[in-house]
């Protein structure tokens, strides 16, 4: 239900943290050989993002860096990250080699997902126009209004829940450069209040002409997300399917299967699920020989069943 890990890579780079006040900066990798992880502490830290960034800018080559990967700044579950976007919009011109950007690298000890708060991230897009990756993690006072950026070809955002007002957002974007999207949607109770009508601009694929990998994942209403896909427009040109992390039954993958074809696909992920044994099965039987790559790890899906027989399924990442 949380997330226990930093981001390894970014960019197919290795992540290397920038060392804290105090430590020495010596032996510090190449400016472009690892994607750059800077952070500060999230409680009594003795000193905050931005000052962290400024020994960062005084110590590394900035104008070679190609990754840079923000964790935790000061209160992140009670303070937005705009000092941060403020301080690298300032420091722009001295990264003409960045390609990728992350905001919110925590993990479960530093904030929960759904405890951080985002703000407005789109002035980031912006602000690097040249972005070839850029993720966000948590949903909280996220937003992000239509715009059009034509280099970006990765966009992730992972939260607990997302509002659909930034899933509107995203769909009503001009991206036509993107080539992998992965969306988790999340659930109501950390302000997940999508519906699957959000997607259908998304779904067309009109907006995304070079869309091959998508994810909509992490879902309470997965089976009515795998509904929608069944039908839309751009399966058909997609290589990576992910469904994975959320609440798909047998009624999701049903209407999946009895939907547009999928045997075109190189994957089809659905890792933690609450499908039955025959539904996994037909899954298998019909996409298998075709040489499609299956993802049916049910290893982390939790259910519980009350007294009344009421039944109660979730999410893999909620709080």
């Amino acid at each position: 239900m949380t997330i226990g890990d930093h981001l390894h890579t970014l960019y197919r780079l290795p992540a290397h943290t920038f060392p804290g006040p105090g430590a020495g900066t010596d032996g510090l990798p190449e400016p472009d050989a690892c994607a750059w992880r800077i952070g500060a502490d999230v409680y009594d830290g003795d000193e905050d993002w931005t000052a962290a960034f400024a020994r960062f800018c005084a110590a590394v080559e900035t104008t070679r860096v190609r990754a840079l990967i923000v964790g935790a700044w000061e209160e992140a579950y009670d303070t937005t990250p705009s000092g941060v976007i403020e301080a690298l919009l300032a420091a722009r011109d001295r990264f003409p080699a960045l390609r990728a950007l992350f905001l919110g690298d925590m993990v479960m000890e530093e904030c929960e997902i759904s405890w951080i708060q985002q703000t407005d991230v789109t002035p980031l897009l912006a602000g690097f126009p040249a972005l070839e990756e850029f993720g966000v993690r948590g949903g909280t006072g996220l937003r992000f209004p239509a715009l059009s950026h034509g280099a970006l070809r990765r966009l992730v955002v992972e939260s607990g829940g997302l509002p659909a007002e930034v899933v509107r957002g995203i769909g009503a974007s001009d991206l036509p450069a993107l080539e992998h999207l992965d969306l988790w949607l999340g659930t109501p109770d950390y302000g997940g209040d999508s519906e699957a009508a959000d997607l259908e601009p998304l779904l067309s694929g009109a907006r995304l002409p070079r869309l091959r990998h998508l994810a909509l994942r992490n879902s309470e209403m997965q089976d009515a997300v795998a509904a929608a896909v069944a039908s839309a427009p751009l399966v058909e040109r997609l290589e990576v399917l992910d469904l994975s992390m959320g609440v798909l039954t047998d009624e999701g993958a049903g209407a999946l299967l009895g939907g547009r074809p999928l045997t075109h696909l190189k994957k089809l992920d659905l890792h933690h699920h609450y499908l039955s044994r025959p539904l996994e099965d037909r899954i298998r039987q019909t996409l298998e020989p075709a040489g499609v790559e299956v993802d049916l790890d049910r290893a982390d899906a939790e259910e519980e069943t009350e007294d009344d027989g009421t039944v109660w399924r979730y999410v893999a990442v909620g709080e």
